[in-house]
């Protein structure tokens, strides 16, 4: 998952294997890695990356007069236009009925025959949007309707989880990126949005490190006095009434605001924003914020 080869590659980012091959070797702009039997293998950071030089080409631009900018200054530009103009797929709606159908028949075969699939021709972030978060939601709502059992949507959680620690851990590592912790509080049960944040900070080159599920505020302090991240997110789902909001934001301004500047995000956290933010602590309504706020720590 997330590794393509160049004749995918060429298929997701509308250019000719021919034009892959040349602005490789005569620009450097991308080194893919290769595998066992010598073919190279793409990754969705590099998608994201060829699509944006083919946008600029399209555009007039030359590719020799980009490629003179160097590989560094064309990668923050492509994450400044990715933020500036979005460009989010519409859900996959007759996959997201196929994938649900199959877990309410129990036909877990189906299930994950059709989820490879799909995610073997689609760069995963695009997979998080059109299919992967529409089938937990869908899933989750069956769950409370009494449609399916909790079984069944933990296996659905579970195997989505499976995928997003797979894609994250063939990211490439920046030794020089920015420090973020990502953890949620010490009574959450549900880690898919952390995860996801994790990923999505991972990509962006940040040095992501995912502490899960159920992380005491004052542990989290003295793992931070120690690394001196450039963020701390924490992931909130669970619902918190008005004075768990206030001791939970008053807690992180406290005791982690010294260390380092704090964002929640989480359908837990949204009622309550403006308890967040009058303790300065940040607001991520959704990945789109997340990745403007990453925009600032990996471009300076």
């Amino acid at each position: 998952m997330a590794i393509y080869r160049i004749h995918r590659f060429s298929s997701l980012t509308g250019l000719s294997p021919h034009v892959i091959r040349a602005w490789e070797k005569r620009y450097g702009l991308v080194s893919p890695t290769r595998g066992k039997n010598r073919y190279r293998q793409y990754t969705d950071e590099d998608v994201k990356f060829f699509r944006y030089l083919k946008e600029e080409v399209d555009k007039g631009h030359s590719i020799g007069a980009l490629a003179e900018l160097g590989r560094e200054e064309l990668l923050k530009r492509s994450k400044v236009a990715a933020v500036e103009s979005p460009h989010v797929e519409a859900p996959a709606e007759q996959l997201v009925a196929e994938l649900t159908s199959a877990i309410q028949q129990h036909a877990v075969d189906v299930f994950e025959r059709k989820l490879n699939g799909a995610l073997a021709v689609i760069p995963f972030e695009e997979a998080l949007h059109r299919f992967l978060f529409p089938v937990l939601e869908r899933v989750g709502d069956l769950w409370h309707e009494g449609k399916i059992s909790v079984a069944q949507e933990h296996y659905v959680s579970n195997l989505v989880k499976q995928k997003v620690y797979s894609a994250m851990n063939q990211l490439r590592v920046l030794e020089n990126g920015p420090k973020v912790v990502v953890a949620c509080p010490h009574n959450e049960s549900h880690e898919i949005g952390a995860l996801t944040a994790a990923y999505v900070c991972a990509a962006r080159g940040c040095r992501t490190y995912y502490l899960g599920l159920r992380m005491p505020i004052d542990e989290l302090v003295s793992y931070c006095s120690t690394l001196n991240p450039s963020l701390v997110l924490f992931s909130v789902t669970i619902v918190l009434s008005g004075d768990e909001a206030n001791e939970l934001a008053s807690a992180m301004a406290t005791k982690l605001l010294s260390y380092s500047p704090v964002g929640v995000g989480g359908r837990g956290v949204l009622p309550h924003t403006a308890v967040f933010e009058q303790e300065k602590i940040s607001i991520f309504r959704n990945l789109k914020d997340l990745e403007v706020r990453l925009l600032t720590l990996t471009t300076h």
